[in-house]
């Protein structure tokens, strides 16, 4: 990526500033009339061109990744909207598979930014952070022109802020627990919001579901006369294999088999994101046949930072986003079935709102010991809540804490140094995005700069 001046950076923070300045995030409202008053102010953007719209609890973000670049390989203009971001929130929207370019991002704000505060006069509570990074993804889409958005839920379904889109295409990735004071405190509860993004007379791809979940989806394909593709039904994986840097899978599609496709990200859980993310683009697609080199080269090419990613070695540091109990079964399979390490230290920091708990009774099947943390957030669990629900996992000696995330990545990056052994040891930092997110940035600057000093 170039360059970005000053001058345009500058221009990338306030626009930041002004969007955090509003109602934040994590705060939503079961209603689509704001954000639908807004796209349509702007003269609804988002119906400009055709889209995949990802729902789900853990993979939607990886699923729309692999979606852009199988797109992108067959020729397309892709626009792919996701969240959260991990080092900057240009990466939420990207053109092309990269995040905006800073000018584009300028521009598209400047267009539309009047229309914000038209439409919070018009209602007793604002245009969101999130309405209003949506919409101006939409708006930046329309305006570059793309062929095709993929577009990821941030929360639920029904009534989360991307489901004014029109999609062709619904993909809904594997529903756990998460988000239950939004969302409700069954699957069912929750399937059934996120079964909202199913649109009439569309068509749904349903990755591999609990029974209850399954049943819940199946109905609402049913009442708005869906056609559907079941992970284990009308599509599969068919076989995966262990890489080098990744997995080699086959996957039985709708239309026939692909075979040797490579993808460079570890788990099993991402050869069902895939097989998933294949068949939407062969139903999007239609009658037209995909090209089996543009499949495999699409998935030769996806990147998803953060999601069990090695971005170091010796020491070897494994980021990975999982910040529920689903998300913790996914990192502990693929830890212990891909990676052959002797001992695993862990540096977690987890939101408060988050199950904890949950989360930490699968990291203590994987890890040697634990150093407990919190990110930059001001939804960060407090350290020494962590670390006595730590104690109470782990026992107390293979429990440590530090305050800050950069203490505790400078713990274990000390920990991990054994000079006369032979032993090969890990360093997994998980829990939140945002931890993610931060001690991506952090490492890498580390070790760019040790890497200068011929350390």
């Amino acid at each position: 990526m170039s360059e970005i001046s000053a001058e345009d950076q500058a221009r990338i923070d306030a626009i930041e500033a002004a969007l955090l300045a509003r109602w934040p995030e994590n705060r939503i409202a079961p209603t689509l009339e704001r954000i639908s008053a807004l796209v349509d102010a702007l003269g609804e953007p988002q119906l400009s061109y055709p889209t995949i719209h990802v729902g789900g609890t853990n993979g939607k973000t990886t699923t729309s990744r692999m979606l852009d670049s199988l797109l992108f390989s067959m020729g397309l203009r892709t626009g792919r909207f996701t969240s959260p971001h991990l080092e900057t929130y240009r990466e939420r929207i990207a053109i092309n598979g990269e995040p905006i370019d800073p000018k584009e991002l300028i521009f598209a704000y400047n267009d539309i930014a009047a229309y914000f505060d038209f439409i919070d006069s018009k209602f007793e509570n604002p245009i969101s952070f999130f309405e209003a990074i949506t919409a101006l993804a939409f708006a930046a889409f329309a305006e570059h022109p793309i062929d095709i958005g993929v577009i990821e839920v941030g929360m639920g379904g029904q009534w989360d802020a991307t489901n004014v889109v029109q999609a062709d295409v619904s993909v809904i990735t594997p529903i756990g627990f998460d988000h239950m004071e939004y969302l409700g405190n069954t699957l069912v509860d929750i399937a059934q919001t996120k079964a909202g993004i199913i649109k009439e007379g569309g068509f749904a791809v349903l990755a591999q579901q609990a029974p209850e979940v399954a049943v819940e989806l199946l109905r609402k394909a049913a009442e708005v006369g869906a056609d559907v593709a079941r992970e284990g039904v009308e599509y599969s994986v068919l076989s995966r294999a262990v890489a080098v840097g990744g997995q080699l899978v086959t996957i039985q599609g709708i239309k026939g088999v692909y075979d040797d496709i490579f993808i460079p990200l570890h788990g099993k859980h991402q050869a069902a994101n895939a097989a998933a993310a294949l068949v939407a683009v062969e139903v999007f697609f239609g009658e037209n046949d995909l090209d089996i080199e543009a499949v495999r080269e699409g998935f030769a090419n996806v990147r998803s930072p953060g999601r069990c990613e090695v971005i170091h070695r010796d020491p070897t540091f494994i980021l990975d986003a999982a910040h529920n109990p689903h998300g913790s079964v996914a990192l502990l399979e693929t830890i212990t079935a891909e990676f052959a390490f002797d001992e695993i230290i862990g540096v977690v920091g987890v939101m408060a709102d988050k199950d904890a708990s949950g989360i930490l009774e699968n990291f203590e099947k994987f890890m040697d010991s634990i150093i407990v943390t919190k990110n930059s957030s001001h939804r960060a669990m407090d350290v020494a809540d962590l670390e006595s629900l730590a104690v109470s996992v782990f026992g107390a000696d293979r429990v440590y804490s530090a305050e800050t995330l950069e203490a505790a990545l400078d713990k274990a990056i000390k920990d991990a140094v054994r000079p006369l052994s032979d032993e090969t040891l890990g360093v997994v930092v998980t829990g939140s995005v945002v931890t993610v997110g931060e001690a991506r940035t952090y490492l890498n600057r580390k070790f760019t700069k040790n890497a200068g000093d011929g350390k």
